[in-house]
């Protein structure tokens, strides 16, 4: 052990006439590490000596695993899985004639609101229990009886970045942890070498959601909980792999030095929750260069599987790559995948404010045999029963026109449309309607809050018990909010 004279701090403070102390501050500055709150999680345990270790959850869960298949842009639910046949009916209708009481102030573009539209696809009843579903989605349908749908669910922005913020963390606004990093949180990891949670964004290079990687941060919680973007060009994880000066021993002395100059502070302060998460980070990052190139390499899979997914196809290889990553890192341990489609201008995401049915049916043709793919994969490898997939944007789109040469649809933020599969939820059942124009959440209307509390119940955690001190306040995914839907529940 070294002699603790004088700890780290103190070295930095003396040598060169403190300059070091002062360029130590500015880093911690820029990782948020200064003004962090430090709390153990309650009723979780002391994970002081390891934050990611594994925790039991607060009752039987139904689901070890997330994946949240994330449509960004806000697609539509008219289009997508609420069947409106009565939209026939009001095709081309003023929506005062249905709603006298409308505002124009419910979409994003004030001056380009049209009339009522119909579904701009033919919907087909899929499966055993006959649900109507898009005809965009040949594959995924197949699935329908594994399926809870949720079509009464709403939130309250109608703009992206505070309705990304809202569906991913429960707060409109940045600063909050998402629910990636609540489970984690939660839950700790069940890989000692890869992260237990990890985000894909846009293959295309059509750019990041809006709100950026704001949207799986860990708020203010320690940042090991915070979510691992996975980069779609180059590189996939920065600096994975060693520089070709350094050997695997030496790399591993640097470590071990830096582990013992951190624990003798650590020592000192047992409640510094950042520090043990630093110390756990650097260990982890030299175990993932193992481990990582192992788990990302698709060329290993069986051709037959990389074909059911799609990969060599041009409009859905860099989707299908990103499922099929996905499969291997649930079997390898990493707790919760968040996959967008969808970058961040409008027609470059689901944002189909101009020709709804070309931006609808040309994300419906990347995603839906790579989704399908991966429902089928983890059915077959039993992976499905203990794993929840979940498909959802941060809002829906109005049952009118926004008028233009090819018409498309506003947003909506009374009406969203989501569904679950696996992981303990009903299969074939659809919970909560909305009116008969899917214009607002109409019977059992479900805020995002009750859709994140039912997530946590699956998962074996009671939102209400799932807290963080911070502020002086007691923090929680749900905020004051959020029933878990019963219902769905197997």
């Amino acid at each position: 052990m070294l002699s603790p004279l004088f700890n780290r701090r103190e070295a930095l403070q003396r040598a060169g006439c403190g300059f070091g102390m002062l360029g130590l501050a500015g880093l911690m500055a820029q990782e948020g590490l200064l003004s962090q709150a430090t709390a153990a999680p309650d009723g979780l345990g002391n994970r002081s000596l390891n934050p990611l270790a594994p925790i039991k959850p607060h009752f039987d869960a139904k689901a070890t695993r997330v994946v949240w298949i994330f449509a960004n842009g806000g697609p539509s639910q008219v289009d997508t899985w609420d069947y409106k046949p009565a939209l026939e009916k009001w095709d081309g209708k003023s929506i005062k004639e249905f709603d006298p009481g409308f505002s124009n102030t419910t979409g994003f573009f004030k001056d380009s609101v049209g009339n009522l539209m119909k579904s701009v696809f033919p919907f087909t009843p899929r499966g055993e229990c006959g649900k109507q579903i898009a005809s965009i989605f040949p594959n995924i349908g197949a699935h329908v009886d594994k399926m809870t749908f949720i079509h009464s669910g709403f939130t309250e922005s109608n703009n992206h970045s505070p309705a990304l913020f809202a569906m991913n963390t429960g707060f409109p606004r940045m600063g909050f942890p998402c629910v990636g990093s609540w489970v984690t949180y939660g839950l700790g990891s069940e890989s000692s070498n890869l992260p237990s949670f990890v985000v894909f964004s846009d293959p295309k290079g059509r750019g990041l959601p809006k709100g950026h990687a704001a949207n799986w941060s860990a708020g203010f919680l320690p940042g090991v909980y915070q979510g691992t973007h996975l980069k779609s060009k180059g590189d996939v994880i920065d600096n994975l792999a060693r520089v070709s000066e350094m050997t695997s021993e030496a790399q591993r002395g640097q470590l071990d030095l830096l582990k013992q100059l951190n624990q003798n502070y650590l020592d000192q302060l047992p409640h510094e929750s950042e520090l043990a998460a630093r110390i756990e980070s650097f260990e982890l990052a030299f175990r993932m260069q193992t481990a990582a190139p192992e788990a990302l390499d698709l060329a290993s899979e069986p051709k037959h599987i990389q074909d059911m997914y799609g990969i060599g196809v041009e409009h859905c290889d860099h989707f299908a790559k990103q499922c099929l990553t996905t499969r291997r890192l649930l079997e390898r341990g990493v707790r919760y995948v968040q996959i967008y489609s969808g970058g961040m201008e409008n027609q470059l995401s689901w944002d189909g404010h101009s020709d709804i049915a070309g931006n609808h049916a040309g994300f419906a043709k990347e995603t839906d045999q790579p989704v399908g793919a991966l429902l089928t994969d983890l059915a077959q490898r039993g992976l499905l029963d203990d794993t929840l997939v979940i498909w959802c944007g941060e809002f829906g789109r109005l049952p009118i026109a926004q008028t233009g040469a090819k018409p498309g649809r506003d947003h909506n933020p009374h009406c969203i449309s989501s569904w679950m599969a696996g992981g303990g939820v009903k299969g074939g059942t659809t919970y909560g309607s909305s009116d008969e124009v899917g214009y607002r959440a109409a019977e059992n209307p479900v805020h995002l809050n009750d859709l994140h509390a039912t997530i946590l119940h699956l998962l074996g955690l009671d939102h209400e018990k799932l807290t963080y001190k911070y502020n002086g306040r007691n923090f929680r995914l749900t905020d004051v909010g959020g029933k878990v839907i019963k219902e769905v529940i197997a």
